[in-house]
């Protein structure tokens, strides 16, 4: 069972974001706060929960103070932001602050359901329109010059999986890079590509290691960053 803190200052969003999460009887929602200060006062309470759905635009806390208040007082719980602003300083903002995801409210109701389960399984994710946004903000472990690395990504629209032929990735590579870069969690890749979880999982490790890259987040935003 996943416990789930809403946070959102409409309560009517608040309410019907516990109808939703509710009809999936692996979640839980233990709590809904209005703002920032509520959500960390519930866990210095000493209650708990697996994920925080959190908004950004919020009174008196934002959402991008609020994680980073929770994930320094539980840094285990997982913060996945939802909301109906895609402005660049939130986002980076909510990700450096420790969240693990940011999506918008116009997803589907089963997509946010998804996205819950996906942070929760240690997993980033990111909304595909915010990942175009986010193109600067790679980072990569390896010797891997970013702007080197882009230099050889081949530009054409045409053969999507073709801008990451010069990194040496299998066909199967490719599709899961694709996958990630349209939003998919592990489990949706994992259902498309008819393979376990754990196969899906080491897929990525590979990926990342081929691309000098940090996670799943920053795959997604060097796809985009070739599709624009």
């Amino acid at each position: 069972m996943i416990r789930v803190l809403i946070v959102d200052d409409d309560p009517f969003i608040r309410e019907s974001m516990k109808m939703i999460l509710e009809l999936d009887p692996e979640l839980r929602v233990v709590g809904a706060c209005g703002d920032g200060n509520e959500a960390h006062g519930f866990f210095t309470d000493g209650q708990t929960a697996d994920v925080v759905l959190m908004d950004i635009r919020m009174p008196n806390c934002s959402g991008v103070e609020g994680t980073l208040n929770i994930k320094r007082t539980s840094p285990d719980t997982r913060v996945l932001i939802l909301t109906t602003f895609d402005d660049d300083e939130y986002i980076v903002e909510a990700l450096r602050n420790g969240a693990s995801g940011y999506l918008l409210k116009n997803i589907p109701p089963d997509r946010i359901v998804q996205g819950i389960k996906t942070v929760h399984q240690g997993n980033w994710l990111i909304h595909p329109d915010i990942a175009r946004k986010l193109t600067g903000w790679i980072q990569p472990q390896s010797s891997v010059q970013p702007e080197a690395a882009l230099e050889q990504v081949t530009q054409s629209r045409k053969d999507p999986f073709a801008r990451f032929e010069s990194y040496g990735l299998t066909p199967t590579e490719k599709q899961v890079v694709d996958k990630i870069a349209q939003g998919l969690s592990n489990k949706e890749i994992a259902q498309e590509l008819f393979l376990s979880e754990g196969t899906i999982k080491n897929y990525i490790s590979e990926i990342l290691s081929k691309l000098g890259l940090r996670d799943r987040t920053q795959i997604a935003i060097l796809y985009w960053k070739h599709e624009d």
